[in-house]
């Protein structure tokens, strides 16, 4: 073995890559939106055990510096191109990154979103109270944006009304 050439066809190396790219990509959205701030050891333990399982899968037997160049320049070329063609088409950005769910409306929680987004109702909470909120009857609405991070816009404040004497 030499350590600057690579033990499987370029073009194989490629279609790996972009296959395990495809595939986290797919997985990802289909599985739901979470901000890196917002991720819980579960998750982080998840992506390590992912990031491990699929190296062996993007470069197959090879363990060559340019087998690994390959590797990567294919993942950052096809995450630009995804990048582009988010950002050209609305369609596709819909498709590859989702759109706004409501999580809260008028001061209560809209379970089934909070269903299909694995949201539970304590993350939900301990969310707004990290933004200041501690009384769900203050928000007129909070949104998982497709970013994963939580906007809310809350309810105004009751003002007396003046009169004219």
């Amino acid at each position: 073995m030499h350590w600057w050439l690579p033990e499987i066809p370029v073009g194989e190396k490629i279609l790996r890559s972009l296959i395990v790219y495809s595939f986290l990509l797919i997985m990802f959205r289909l599985l739901g939106k979470r901000e890196v701030a917002q991720m819980t050891v579960f998750d982080l333990v998840v992506l390590l055990i992912l990031s491990n399982v699929l190296q062996n899968a993007m470069i197959g037997p090879d363990n060559s510096v340019t087998g690994g160049l390959i590797g990567a320049a294919t993942i950052l070329a096809i995450n630009w191109a995804v990048g582009r063609a988010a950002f050209s088409s609305r369609w596709f950005e819909k498709a590859v990154e989702g759109v706004p769910t409501l999580l809260v409306h008028s001061g209560e929680m809209v379970l089934p979103n909070l269903r299909r987004t694995n949201i539970s109702r304590e993350e939900l909470l301990s969310n707004l109270r990290s933004q200041g909120i501690f009384d769900l009857e203050e928000v007129r609405a909070a949104v998982l944006e497709p970013s994963g991070k939580l906007s809310v816009l809350k309810k105004e404040a009751s003002r007396p009304t003046e009169t004219s004497h």
